[in-house]
């Protein structure tokens, strides 16, 4: 196969493709019940010049007819009167008009069939588009349904991507949070026990002057027993003296 045989099938089939993603069917069948009713449009104009055609020839008959018979009775008025001259004139002329009756009748006869022809090919054509008009309904909805599921269900799937997404960042923001979290009670516990220095304060302060503060102050215990003492020193010291004095 030449290149260029290929290249025409290639670009047919790309065009097929770009047709097929634009093409809508509800238009294409609109187009086509309007192009047959276009068909039918047509055989009716046909059927109605044919009746026009057929009528027209009937009437011409009818007006020779009419003709032959007045003919025939002045042939017969003329014979009363014993005008043979004249009668034979309107016998001549009758004569002459039948004739011209039987070169209608074929005519007539012709347009009648092709009246009856293309009056049950109009009937069975209305038929058809009728039926055609039915489906084409019937399709046509069954696509827009097919096509607002179609939406519906790109909507909610792209709905169900995005809040996989949502459901991903909550769960990390929730990760981050609880990791700061712990971070921060960690570091309370090891400042709290000493294990970090507080960065608030200037390294060497906080060494000398708290130690010495503390020092100084003493505990609880220390300043109850000084108490205890100066209580009880007094009750020790009573009974010496008094055994000395005895």
């Amino acid at each position: 196969m030449s290149i260029s045989k290929r290249l025409a099938i290639l670009f047919r089939v790309k065009a097929n493709k770009i047709l097929d993603r634009s093409e809508d069917p509800r238009e294409v069948l609109d187009y086509s019940y309007q192009r047959q009713l276009e068909m039918l449009a047509q055989v009716r104009r046909g059927l109605a010049d044919v009746a026009t055609s057929r009528k027209r020839i009937e009437l011409q008959e009818n007006q020779l007819r009419s003709a032959a018979d007045k003919l025939q009775g002045q042939a017969q008025q003329a014979v009363t009167q014993g005008r043979d001259d004249l009668a034979r004139e309107a016998l001549t002329r009758r004569a002459a008009t039948l004739a011209q009756i039987e070169q209608l009748r074929p005519q007539y006869d012709d347009l009648a069939a092709q009246e009856t022809k293309l009056t049950t090919a109009a009937q069975r054509l209305q038929a058809k588009v009728e039926a055609f008009r039915t489906r084409k309904e019937t399709i046509k909805a069954t696509y827009t349904a097919a096509e607002a599921q179609s939406k519906i269900s790109e909507a909610v799937t792209g709905i169900s991507e995005e809040m996989g997404d949502v459901g991903l960042a909550i769960q990390r923001a929730e990760d981050k949070t609880a990791q700061m979290t712990s971070r921060a009670a960690a570091l309370d516990e090891l400042i709290a026990s000493g294990a970090l220095d507080d960065a608030t304060v200037v390294p060497g302060q906080r060494d000398d002057i708290q130690a010495a503060l503390d020092a100084g102050r003493g505990s609880s215990v220390d300043a109850e027993l000084a108490q205890l003492k100066n209580a009880v020193g007094p009750a020790l010291e009573a009974p010496t003296h008094e055994r000395s004095g005895s």
